[in-house]
């Protein structure tokens, strides 16, 4: 379906990453996880993109997530400002959180950079809904300053005990005190050491999705028991 909504809040997450909120259309009803097609400006400057949403059906607004690449897509959306008028189309996409009761009753996540949108949504839905599902999420980032929604995810481990959440830093600085390097499996073993019963979410940039299911399959996790999302252009 097409849309047309307003532009209620930016948010600057990370130096590269900002969010965009839009007012939410009655009609818009969406699974987390899902991703839409949103077109920014007018006839020549007209462009369009594909992005995953990364507020949950629970909340009252719509929210999309990008990395800033400098590309002309982004410079128009970080230029937008409340009340501006974009166009929405969708939404679409098979990602997406199964079942309203919790269908899977445990799940892995695994992420990295810009990748971390849909499953942002996700685990926003799952708490705001008390499911019975216990999530664990490994978010791997560069540095500690590009972790998105870091705070966020911390207040939301202490409200929900289902939900935990592990942040890997590649290149540390001195004063970090957490998981250093990528996603390994000594790392989910060592974190997760029920990794064989769980329903696994791999989103992120193409190379490291790639990785990481070479990763699940040497631990033996069955191809039935991983869902991916691939995020091109941010490798």
């Amino acid at each position: 379906m097409n849309f047309e909504t307003d532009v209620t809040e930016s948010i600057q997450r990370t130096g590269d990453i900002i969010s965009i909120r839009f007012a939410r259309p009655a009609e818009f009803d969406y699974s987390p996880g899902q991703f839409i097609f949103v077109t920014v400006g007018s006839g020549d400057g007209e462009v369009t993109k594909h992005l995953s949403i990364s507020s949950s059906p629970t909340e009252g607004f719509l929210e999309v997530t990008k990395r800033l690449t400098g590309h002309p897509f982004a410079n128009a959306l970080a230029a937008l400002k409340e009340g501006d008028k974009v166009r929405l189309r969708g939404p679409f996409g098979k990602f997406t959180l199964a079942g309203d009761a919790g269908e899977h009753k445990k799940i892995g996540m695994l992420s990295g950079g810009i990748g971390i949108s849909p499953l942002r949504s996700m685990i926003k839905y799952a708490c705001d809904k008390m499911l019975d599902t216990d999530i664990v999420l490994f978010y791997s980032n560069r540095h500690e300053e590009s972790i998105a929604f870091k705070k966020e995810f911390e207040d939301l481990t202490r409200k929900f005990p289902k939900f935990n959440v592990a942040n890997t830093v590649t290149m540390p600085a001195p004063s970090w005190k957490g998981i250093t390097g990528r996603i390994s499996a000594d790392m989910i073993q060592k974190y997760m050491p029920d990794y064989l019963d769980r329903v696994f979410y791999i989103s992120g940039p193409t190379r490291m999705v790639d990785s990481l299911l070479s990763l699940l399959k040497e631990m033996r996790i069955p191809e039935e028991q991983i869902k991916k999302e691939f995020f091109p252009g941010y490798d």
